[in-house]
């Protein structure tokens, strides 16, 4: 199998099975990221590349009903692209009813609602978003290219489309003093959408990245560990929707998921608990000490 860099994934596509099809980031400009910093510049992987990882995958696979494109960003490439590769792992994987890929929210812009259908069509489906955030200044500072406004708009195209989406929240991206704040408009802007799962991950700032420098310059301060778990706390609070809460991977010191609304009060104690029972010293060591998400 051919993969370029550290292969990302969402926790829960663990049973799914992995194919590159392109490497690294279109946008690359986000200060707080560093996932891609080992591919510095975006590629596609070519077709025959593609085929000869999916003859692979149908050798030690040939069951897999559920394929997950890997790189920052797959969603970008042509609607003509993506329907390309949809039909050759049909070829050879000839169970799998759905693909999933990470996108960002200007890779849907310049996709028509009638091409969104078509991509549902031929099995794509339940696509992760990072958002990170409805708060225009916290999207702004980050340089995330885009504002909440076009959140909204680009997934009531998928929910036309009918193309399931999970979201990823970053706690922690409002900065201090704002957490609470930007929870609030968070959860304003997902309320009138649907995603399926709300993923959330807390926000550590490592020394390569542009937002390290940032706080170095004095620019923009880090949420306390305490700060960051209100304002998740906020966001389960505010949501109305039902959807699946869940704070899974690495930079979450305590996991936590369950759906919403039925959860709400369960998940809303577990966090008041840990308030309750951790010091920010003994939270902060945790983050300190992530060395790697």
């Amino acid at each position: 199998m051919h993969f370029t860099g550290t292969v990302w994934r969402p926790p829960y596509e663990a049973w799914s099975a992995l194919l590159q099809v392109t490497a690294g980031c279109t946008h690359n400009k986000c200060k707080f990221c560093t996932l891609y910093s080992d591919v510095p510049q975006f590629k596609m992987s070519p077709i025959s590349e593609i085929e000869e990882d999916l003859r692979e995958l149908y050798a030690f696979a040939p069951d897999t009903t559920r394929l997950f494109l890997t790189g920052a960003n797959p969603f970008v490439l042509s609607t003509e692209r993506l329907k390309e590769i949809a039909r050759l792992a049909k070829q050879y994987l000839q169970r799998m009813t759905s693909i999933g890929c990470f996108a960002r929210v200007t890779d849907i812009t310049p996709k028509s609602i009638d091409e969104l259908k078509e991509l549902r069509a031929v099995g794509y489906n339940r696509i992760t978003i990072g958002v990170e955030t409805g708060d225009d200044p916290a999207l702004d500072f980050m340089s995330k290219g885009y504002h909440a406004a076009d959140i909204t708009a680009q997934c009531r195209k998928l929910d036309y489309a009918n193309i399931e989406y999970n979201f990823f929240y970053l706690t922690g991206i409002s900065g201090f003093g704002k957490g609470i704040e930007g929870a609030e408009k968070t959860a304003e802007i997902f309320n009138c959408l649907s995603p399926k799962i709300v993923g959330a991950s807390m926000l550590t700032v490592y020394k390569n990245s542009a937002l390290y420098n940032e706080i170095c310059l004095g620019n923009w301060k880090e949420e306390t560990e305490r700060e960051k778990l209100s304002e998740m706390r906020t966001l389960i609070e505010k949501l109305e929707i039902r959807t699946h809460f869940a704070a899974l991977g690495a930079s979450n010191m305590f996991m936590l998921h369950g759906g919403l609304p039925s959860d709400k009060e369960k998940l809303i104690a577990e966090i008041d608990g840990i308030l309750e029972n951790y010091s920010e010293e003994e939270m902060r060591a945790y983050r300190v000490n992530l060395k790697h998400l």
